[in-house]
């Protein structure tokens, strides 16, 4: 169902239907430009999702990233 759902929103976003078929090449030039911009769209939304998580989550109790020297 996911691969479903990755090719009717690459068909919505990023024109993957839209190319009339004359020749392979062109249309194999298409379908990877397409992809590519699906592609950097999914990572830029999921980024983005990221930002927005940690900027709703309470900071962690007192945990540093850097070790303590007692010495």
């Amino acid at each position: 169902m996911a691969i479903e759902e990755c090719f009717q929103s690459a068909k919505q976003e990023c024109g993957l239907d839209d190319y009339q078929v004359r020749r392979y090449p062109g249309w194999h030039r298409h379908m990877i430009l397409a992809m590519a911009a699906h592609a950097c769209l999914t990572v830029l939304r999921a980024r983005e999702l990221d930002v927005g998580k940690a900027e709703t989550d309470p900071p962690s109790s007192s945990t540093s990233a850097s070790p303590r020297y007692d010495g």
